[in-house]
Formats: C-alpha cells, sequence, structure tokens
C-alpha cells in the first residue's frame, strides 16, 4: 500500500462504480449478484472510491460495471441504462483527471444498440474500452448473434473487459454457497472457451481481451481444452493458429487469486505481461487483492509490472 510520501503507482483495471440511477432502479438485482449484502456497494460515492484509491496507492482505476451488468430482459430500459452508466462513468473521468479510465458497458442482446453506443462510447465520450458480463440470459459472447458486435470491435482495435455473471441455470446450485464463489469462475472460462470455439478470437485478432479472476477455472481446464482442440478436427479449424496461441493472447487479472496454488498455475499459462492488476472495489476493500499479490513469489520488477507497467502498455492514454 502507499506509504509516507510514496506516490500512487498502481493502475486498476478491476475496479467497479454504482451510479445512482443503476443503483435505484436495480437495486435488488445488484445487491443479489453482490457478495452478500455488502454495505460498500450500498455505500458507493465516487468520493469514497478515492479515499479507497488513496488508502491502496492507486493511480488510476478504469471503471466498469458489475454484475448482473445492464441487460434485463428490455431494450429501451437497457438502452437507457447503458447511456446512464456510461455518461456517469465519463463525467467521473472528466471531473477527476487522471484518476478513472472507463470501460463502458453495453447490453449485448440488444445489438443495434450495442453498436450505436460503441460508436458513442468511444467517439463522443473517448472512452478506454468497453466492459462486459460474460453471459446474457444463458447466452455466451461466441454466439453467432454477436458477431457484428465483435467485428467493430476488432475494426477499432478495442481493449473489451470480462467480468462475471451467472446464468439463471446455474444460479443457487449448492445451497448456502453464493454464485460469486463458484460460479463466476466458471462462467468466465465459459465465456472465453465460447468465444475460443466459435472462432472469435481468431477472426478478431485485433482485440484485447481482459477476464477476471485469473480467468476462472481456465487454468486447471487449459491443458483439457487444448487436448480436445487437437483431437477434433471441426474444433482445430476455429484456432488455425493453435488453442495455446489464442490463450496466451488473453489478458488476465490477479484478483482473488488468492494462494500461491492458484497464482503459480496462472503464471505457467499465462505470460506475465499479460497479468494485471485488480482490486475489485467495491466488492472487496482495496487491501485485500493488494496483499494477497505481495504475499506472490515476485521480484520488484515482476510486481511493478503486473500493478502498473503492463496496464500502461495495453492502455497508454492511461499515462495521462
Amino acid at each position: 500500500m502507499a506509504t509516507g510520501s510514496s506516490p500512487p503507482h498502481r493502475i486498476d483495471t478491476h475496479h467497479h462504480i454504482v451510479p445512482p440511477k443503476y443503483f435505484a432502479a436495480e437495486r435488488e438485482k445488484i445487491l443479489g449478484a453482490a457478495i452478500g449484502r455488502n454495505q460498500g456497494v450500498i455505500d458507493w460515492t465516487p468520493a469514497r472510491a478515492l479515499e479507497a484509491m488513496d488508502s491502496g496507492g492507486v493511480a488510476t482505476a478504469v471503471t466498469s460495471i458489475s454484475a448482473p451488468g445492464a441487460w434485463f430482459g428490455d431494450v429501451p430500459a437497457a438502452r437507457r441504462i447503458v447511456r446512464d452508466c456510461n455518461d456517469y462513468a465519463a463525467g467521473m473521468a472528466r471531473d477527476h483527471k487522471g484518476r478513472f479510465g472507463v470501460f463502458a458497458t453495453l447490453a449485448l442482446p440488444d445489438v443495434e444498440g450495442s453498436l450505436k453506443e460503441i460508436e458513442y462510447a468511444f467517439d463522443v465520450l473517448k472512452v478506454d474500452g468497453i466492459g462486459l458480463v460474460t453471459n446474457y440470459d444463458a447466452i455466451w459472447p461466441g454466439d453467432p448473434k454477436f458477431a457484428p458486435i465483435w467485428d467493430e470491435l476488432n475494426r477499432r482495435k478495442a481493449v473489451v473487459y470480462f467480468h462475471p455473471t451467472c446464468a439463471a441455470c446455474c444460479a443457487n446450485l449448492v445451497p448456502q454457497v453464493t454464485m460469486a464463489v463458484v460460479e463466476f469462475a466458471f462462467d468466465t472460462t465459459r465465456a472465453i472457451v465460447s468465444l475460443l470455439f466459435s472462432g472469435t478470437f481468431a477472426r478478431c485478432p485485433d482485440i484485447r481481451f481482459i477476464f477476471s479472476h485469473g480467468g476462472g477455472t481456465l487454468p486447471m481446464l487449459f491443458g483439457r481444452i487444448a487436448a480436445t482442440a487437437r483431437n477434433r478436427d471441426d474444433l482445430a479449424k476455429v484456432a488455425p493458429n493453435g488453442v495455446m496461441h489464442e490463450i496466451k493472447k488473453l489478458y488476465l487479472d490477479t484478483v482473488s487469486v488468492f494462494d500461491p496454488v492458484s497464482f503459480n498455475a496462472l503464471k505457467q499459462m499465462t505470460p506475465l505481461s499479460h497479468l494485471l492488476f485488480g482490486t475489485d472495489y467495491p466488492y472487496w476493500t482495496t487491501d485485500v487483492n493488494i496483499s494477497a499479490l505481495a504475499a506472490q513469489n515476485l521480484t520488484a520488477a515482476e510486481l511493478r509490472a503486473i500493478e502498473r507497467d503492463n496496464a500502461l502498455a495495453l492502455l497508454p492514454q492511461l499515462a495521462r
């Protein structure tokens, strides 16, 4: 954490905001997706976010909307929620120069609205990338209906950040175990596999994808996924350069990768240059993931890369 006169240096690529209109309209859904009835979500304000950033030595946080996202089954409502959230995030970035970046949200099932919002977000709001959740009504992102969105984001060479959510089919499968404990990790993996085996990763090589929580269960399942692709000609065709090539292009944040077992698996799968720091604020306090990363067996240069340098290489405009 920040100590003494040391200037803040960390760049937080996994930092959530709770815009007032969004919270007022969807309070129960947002709290249902939170870790319990998280008081940090209820009490969220930009001032509290800045206070948490300062206490954790975070220079800049790239904001996003967490689960459940902005899609609740109604197109006009989704377009209103998306625009409100993106305008609010861009306003925070303007009001606090250099402290906030923006991953603009979309409501993916609304393809027409999403394409219009991509144009508005990049050309008017000047956002840093797009922030999505891992499924929309149990439709994962590699579904063919979303292809126009990926083609446009590829044209723009966009950064796309994914946060997990839980499909209705998987909610409450194990009583008293919240979906954030297990299902979020599996849904992140489902989203990655969906994009991989639909051919989206290979077809859209100029999109830089970021996935939360170390890629979920991907480090454990990576070998199995790669072996499956090698043994099935139909799957091999969607990744002509190989599954390993596509997976190693992904950026993964270190949020919730709390112990050496999971962290070492992540490092073996992913180049260190593609690991990013995040706090998951306000669902976790800033110190939790800072302390977990500091406890790993990293050199000072490696820690600095994850906490700052890798994010600047991906999003150089954050140096502003």
